[in-house]
């Protein structure tokens, strides 16, 4: 069995498995993110925790956010200092992709793209 474990994970790093985040999503109204890029409430961005930005830098990669059987893409332009660690914090029209806005805070999960 050990063996078999050890080759499922050689696998699973081979081929680049990603793991989901569970987490929550809120909105912000973004401008000049962390990341130097300046964006508006109508641009697909999304902030993360300050613990996503240690030992890489996500700064405009893509995520995929899901939450209530929805897919909506952002691309990481800010840190969101009041978010928990799987938490993410997105514009408007990403939140309005998920949810209603009147929700404010949503279970979602997400991954890199």
């Amino acid at each position: 069995m050990a063996r078999f474990t050890s080759i499922a994970l050689s696998m699973a790093c081979a081929i680049g498995y990603v793991f989901a985040s569970s987490g929550d999503m809120t909105y912000y109204a973004p401008g000049l993110g962390s990341c130097g890029e300046t964006s508006n409430e109508s641009d697909a961005v999304v902030a993360l925790a300050p613990g996503q930005f240690s030992g890489s830098n996500p700064c405009g990669k893509k995520i995929t956010i899901t939450a209530k059987g929805k897919t909506a893409s952002a691309t990481v332009v800010d840190k969101c200092p009041g978010c928990s660690e799987d938490s993410i914090d997105v514009s408007p029209s990403v939140f309005e992709k998920l949810a209603s806005l009147d929700d404010g805070r949503v279970k979602i999960e997400w991954e890199f793209s």
